[in-house]
């Protein structure tokens, strides 16, 4: 199982330096992945906790690839109806050859309707326009001459496409891991609330004869209650989860520098006696 973190890449933790300590951090401990939001345009009576504050998560990642060595980097998720086809292909190509392989690219179709409304994407849309781009990776990162529009051109670089992580808990969103993802990324505190969705997943990638879906679960573990994070954790391993992602609102660097330092020991523990 992997251990990640939420990075707030929003609010006045998303500051550089903020950032750079945090990242820094995550990685001295040995957190396995780091993961980012993607919020882009905030109305004001939703800021609350951000104050409408967010960095392009794309754009973040590319500045982390750069700042650290090992760990990973992952959306979680990105809303692809807001973007572009040819561009956000780019921008993950791009950040998987800079980072060395280490971006895990959660997707989704979003939900915010001012968002929508801001970026001109048809929330009517949505599912559509997240497969059409999910296609339109699938062929960029199969080949180098690809065709947009009628214009054949060259993607270059291609490096190993990133796992694909589905958000979403609809039977849209379980088809669309079945068609074109590597892997599922619920939120949920309950692992028991999972399993049932978990085990139909399973078994309609065994249908398909695809790979076992990977299982990325966003939650918040009490790491206050090392026993009860233990026993959380091993009940979301129990389900088949292969990630599990903490995220919280914490303070400043010293706060989330406190949690990853307790999840690691955690993992340990979890690793010696599991």
């Amino acid at each position: 199982m992997r251990f990640g973190l939420f990075l707030r890449n929003m609010g006045p933790q998303s500051a550089p330096a903020a950032l750079l300590e945090c990242a820094l951090e995550a990685e001295r401990c040995e957190i396995d992945d780091l993961w980012v939001a993607d919020h882009i345009a905030i109305p004001p009576d939703d800021a609350e906790g951000s104050g409408g504050r967010y960095l392009d998560p794309l754009a973040t990642l590319a500045w982390l690839a750069g700042a650290t060595q090992r760990i990973g980097l992952g959306t979680g998720v990105l809303v692809l109806p807001y973007r572009s086809h040819l561009p956000t292909a780019k921008w993950i190509a791009s950040i998987q050859e800079l980072s060395g392989g280490r971006l895990q690219l959660g997707v989704g179709a979003g939900w915010m309707a001012a968002e929508f409304r801001a970026t001109g994407a048809d929330i009517g849309r949505r599912g559509a326009d997240t497969d059409a781009t999910l296609a339109f990776l699938e062929r960029c990162f199969a080949q180098d001459v690809v065709e947009s529009n009628g214009q054949p051109f060259l993607f270059l670089p291609r490096p190993r496409r990133p796992p694909i992580l589905v958000g979403g808990g609809s039977p849209a969103a379980l088809r669309r891991v079945v068609r074109f993802g590597d892997g599922w990324m619920p939120q949920a505190t309950d692992a028991s609330g999972l399993r049932s969705t978990v085990e139909r997943l399973q078994a309609m990638m065994a249908e398909a004869g695809r790979p076992r879906a990977q299982i990325a679960v966003l939650t918040s573990l009490p790491l206050h209650d090392a026993e009860r994070a233990a026993t959380i954790v091993a009940e979301f391993a129990d389900i088949g989860a292969t990630h599990l992602i903490h995220g919280w609102r914490y303070a400043d660097s010293a706060a989330f520098a406190h949690a990853a330092a307790v999840l690691a020991r955690l993992r340990e523990t979890v690793r010696v006696h599991g």
